[in-house]
């Protein structure tokens, strides 16, 4: 039998329950950067003091297409204490460091492309309140990003034909706003312009060889820019090179010898032996864009089906993409060597030299004596000019034919 004070007792009891629930609720919906004064408590007029530090975390809450580069934190009044970057899923850390001063956190290395992150952050205040702040992400894919390879490396010395050259690994609709983010500039204050062949090629010079000795310095701002519809860059860095002294080489093929000169002073002249009648070597201006002591040579990899494959060509420098290098010969015929009286190559310029690429040999000495980026001119041969972008060879069209295809 329920009397009066047993029913409002039930009462009461519901009501409380009702008021731990939405105390309950009120705790867990809380602003994650929003704390007390610091003692558990209130000030003298009922309401909690909030921390003045905040936090704020470049890559927002949910975004999708976040930077690679930079993804950090920052705090305005205030100092961080910790800072907590993971890959969401695995859970394994990502290490980064906070400034000295506190103000700012970022991780020690480049991101991945498509990858998902959590970021969990507190700081102080002057006061010692506490902030925190938090947020989950996904940087830029690969499908909706591009990059650049170039060419030269930092810190390299190089010839002074050597220019700067990209190559997007995706089409580039957008060049105006990729060359404008791309900054090229000399010690010597020579002028550079960019010029694109094609979609995915971004090549930089000035209109006449670098100086030699100078300092060259390559800006690269192209994290966030839109290279195609939905296809942003993710590349943000600096990069230097030294041009090294001047040396160009030129190839007679009327004599079938190369004459070396220096800085203005001729080194040496030596026999070679050029292309055949049957395949005869590029005109015009190339640039040495690689170096190697030995290499394989194959003749189905550049349409001469299966007429030569040498496993071990020595002291072997490219100059164009298509395939002519000038290298060390070890198999010419000993009773007749064609050094100096005939062309008998596929189109290259090749220097008497032995198996192995050790000894004292005219091709060893130009190896040695060259770097990447050194220009070898071949003149007087009965074949066409090089095309400007069969290798790193942009100096075989006029400035004028240069700077118009240039976007900037």
């Amino acid at each position: 039998m329920n009397t009066p004070n047993s029913a409002a007792r039930r009462a009461l009891g519901a009501c409380a329950a009702l008021m731990v629930g939405a105390l309950a609720l009120t705790a867990c919906g809380g602003n994650a950067s929003a704390e007390t004064d610091g003692k558990g408590g209130k000030n003298g007029s009922g309401s909690a003091k909030t921390s003045t530090a905040k936090i704020v975390i470049s890559a927002k809450d949910g975004s999708t297409s976040a930077s690679i580069n930079a993804t950090g934190v920052k705090v305005s009044e205030g100092k961080l204490t910790d800072v907590k970057m993971t890959v969401s899923g695995s859970g394994a850390a990502v290490p980064g460091a906070i400034a000295a001063d506190g103000s700012s956190w970022q991780p020690e290395a480049q991101l991945e492309r498509g990858t998902k992150y959590r970021i969990s952050a507190t700081a102080k205040d002057a006061n010692g309140r506490t902030a925190a702040a938090n947020s989950i992400f996904t940087t830029v894919s690969s499908s909706n990003s591009f990059i650049g390879t170039y060419t030269p490396d930092n810190g390299s010395t190089v010839g002074v034909g050597m220019p700067v050259s990209f190559t997007f690994d995706k089409a580039i609709s957008k060049q105006k706003a990729v060359q404008s983010h791309i900054s090229v500039t000399s010690s010597s204050g020579q002028q550079v312009v960019g010029h694109w062949f094609g979609a995915q090629r971004l090549d930089f010079r000035p209109e006449q060889y670098w100086k030699a000795g100078s300092k060259v310095t390559m800006k690269i701002d192209l994290d966030g820019v839109e290279g195609a519809n939905g296809v942003f860059g993710v590349q943000k860095k600096t990069v230097t090179f030294t041009i090294g002294r001047s040396q160009v080489s030129t190839v007679d093929v009327n004599t079938q010898t190369m004459t070396v000169v220096r800085d203005g002073k001729t080194l040496k002249s030596v026999p070679i032996s050029a292309g055949s009648p049957e395949h005869t070597t590029y005109n015009g201006q190339m640039v040495i864009s690689e170096k190697f002591t030995q290499t394989r040579m194959n003749g189905s990899t550049v349409g001469y089906g299966g007429e030569y494959d040498i496993p071990d060509v020595p002291h072997a420098m490219r100059l164009t993409t298509s395939g002519t290098f000038v290298h060390g010969n070890y198999w010419y015929n000993r009773g007749n060597p064609p050094f100096g009286r005939q062309g008998t190559s596929h189109g290259c310029v090749g220097m008497a030299d032995v198996q192995g690429a050790q000894g004292d040999t005219t091709a060893k000495w130009f190896f040695d004596n060259s770097l990447v980026g050194d220009v070898v001119t071949v003149k007087n041969s009965p074949d066409k000019t090089v095309a400007p972008d069969n290798g790193l060879n942009g100096w075989n069209m006029s400035w004028s034919a240069w700077t118009a295809g240039s976007t900037a």
